[in-house]
């Protein structure tokens, strides 16, 4: 799905369409992460970047990425054999 946004520049701040993308794509997958909305893995999927930069930007942004509930858990599980054990 491909979504388009239009954003003043002034709130660019010097970085490029691609830089752009990345960092609203980051914000979104660290708010659906915190609000439950993701697991980690997904939300690792969502914004394109590996497990290890996404734990990096949840503890600049002081979001609990490890303490997860469950259900969380049980996502993870279940995505994990659904792409590995097909």
């Amino acid at each position: 799905m491909q979504l388009t946004l239009e954003i003043p520049d002034p709130y660019l701040q010097g970085l490029n369409e691609t830089q752009t993308a990345q960092k609203i794509r980051l914000y979104a997958a660290l708010l659906m992460l915190q609000s439950s909305q993701l697991s980690r893995d997904a939300a690792c999927e969502f914004s394109d970047i590996t497990n290890y930069d996404f734990l990096l930007a949840c503890k600049q942004y002081q979001i609990n990425a490890i303490d997860r509930s469950a259900e969380a858990i049980e996502v993870d599980v279940l995505r994990y054999q659904q792409r590995y054990h097909q």
